[in-house]
């Protein structure tokens, strides 16, 4: 096999060049990213006091959206947030989303799902801070494009697989028969 071949061979199969370590790698900064929506859902409901106080708590009656929605202050968004900011409906599927996404990370499951939770999530986020305007240190890709991209990556090179239960669910029934819950 000459070097030119061996190049293409690679580029068609950019998955045979993953490494261990590489695999590994993916694998810590899955389960970082997962643990940052766990913890975010998590601060939601109980109020740990770190951005939610005890007294703010979903579980003390408080509102996952409202504080950060009815504070949106710019963007052609706004009006959007500040009519959603606090509804049921959305504090169930921001909360919901979060915890999905978090365990799904975590766990190394249903990736492509939790990609598209996930980035999802982090729109509309970045929407609602709009940080275009809002004055922000990088107005374009900020954390939330991060931990999109992110996610992506962690389904699209199945990091699942590694330190995950990837392999075992992907062999499950429902998934063989709906491969985009891989």
């Amino acid at each position: 096999m000459t070097t030119t071949a061996h190049r293409l061979e690679t580029v068609e199969a950019p998955g045979a060049i993953l490494t261990k370590p590489a695999a590994r790698t993916l694998a810590v900064l899955r389960v970082a990213t997962g643990f940052v929506f766990l913890w975010a859902f998590l601060d939601k409901t109980f109020g740990f006091g770190f951005s939610t106080p005890s007294a703010k708590a979903w579980i003390n009656g408080g509102s996952p959206t409202k504080g950060f929605l009815a504070s949106v202050e710019v963007g052609p968004f706004q009006s959007f947030f500040h009519n959603i900011a606090g509804a049921g409906w959305a504090n169930w599927l921001f909360m919901l989303g979060m915890l999905g996404v978090g365990l799904a990370l975590i766990l190394g499951i249903g990736l492509r799902v939790a990609a598209g939770a996930g980035t999802a999530i982090m729109a509309m986020m970045w929407l609602a801070e709009w940080p275009l305007a809002s004055g922000s240190s990088n107005p374009i890709v900020d954390y939330h494009v991060v931990y999109a991209l992110a996610a992506i990556v962690f389904a699209l090179t199945y990091a699942g697989q590694t330190w995950g239960l990837g392999k075992i669910w992907a062999k499950l029934p429902i998934v063989q028969k709906n491969r985009w819950l891989i």
